[in-house]
């Protein structure tokens, strides 16, 4: 167990209501707890903003006007016409990351994306859909996925275990890219802010303005991190549906 001071205490997870089912720990947490307050925010959020559906939309509506055409534009360009019907997918996709990613910079609040069993679960999400949404539009010709074209004969031998092994390897660096980048973020900022207290008032100022400078750079990988883990998402999508090498 972390220390209560150390940097990686912030990510400790703390059964809130302990609970066993047929020998299961099922416990509610305090991840679990982020989780239900993210899905609760976007509903209010998205509920909210639609609520009047105004023709000049106002400072809600618009950001969540932006968000739907953001997403569809992101469907659209890296899909094509046949990813409009995963739109939903991708849209909650991205609003549950981008949401579990802000709230963890509210201070005493959980960042759950800084787990690597709850990013892990997304990714595969992703990976075992879009698999099964390729074998069944295309059968047994998904498998011409793992042999690229134009290559000689002599070459496939080598080729197509490197392809299979890539594949298979997408859901860990999906989930790696989005709980490293969160976890190495909030270390950095929880250790900073060490720095703050233990240097007083004269020389905590240098190390706060480096917060003041990291915060503002969470924000933003906040969002970068998001985007990056629903556009993938989107590609491997293109190349279950269209088969591109």
């Amino acid at each position: 167990m972390a220390s209560e001071h150390s940097p990686l205490a912030q990510f400790e997870i703390k059964r809130l209501v302990e609970m066993n089912v047929g020998g299961l720990d099922v416990s509610f947490t305090n991840a679990s707890l982020f989780m239900v307050i993210a899905i609760a925010a976007i509903t209010l959020f998205l509920t909210w903003s639609m609520r009047g559906r105004a023709m000049v939309p106002g400072r809600m509506q618009s950001m969540a006007e932006i968000s739907y055409e953001f997403i569809a534009n992101m469907i659209k360009d890296n899909v094509g016409s046949d990813g409009r019907k995963y739109f939903p997918f991708i849209f909650t996709l991205f609003m549950f990351v981008l949401f579990c990613n802000l709230l963890g910079m509210i201070p005493y609040t959980f960042t759950v994306t800084s787990q690597i069993i709850v990013t892990f679960a997304l990714a595969a999400l992703v990976f075992i859909g879009v698999t099964l949404i390729g074998i069944f539009k295309h059968g047994f010709k998904f498998l011409t996925f793992f042999v690229p074209s134009g290559v000689p004969v002599v070459l496939l031998v080598i080729l197509v275990p490197i392809e299979i092994i890539s594949y298979f390897v997408r859901p860990i660096s999906l989930s790696v890219r989005l709980f490293a980048n969160m976890l190495a973020g909030h270390t950095l900022l929880k250790v900073f802010g060490g720095f703050v207290v233990s240097l007083g008032i004269y020389l905590g100022w240098l190390p706060l303005g480096f917060i003041v400078v990291l915060t503002g750079l969470e924000f933003l990988v906040a969002f970068l991190q998001a985007y990056v883990f629903a556009i993938l998402s989107c590609l491997y999508l293109n190349d279950a549906l269209h088969l591109h090498h």
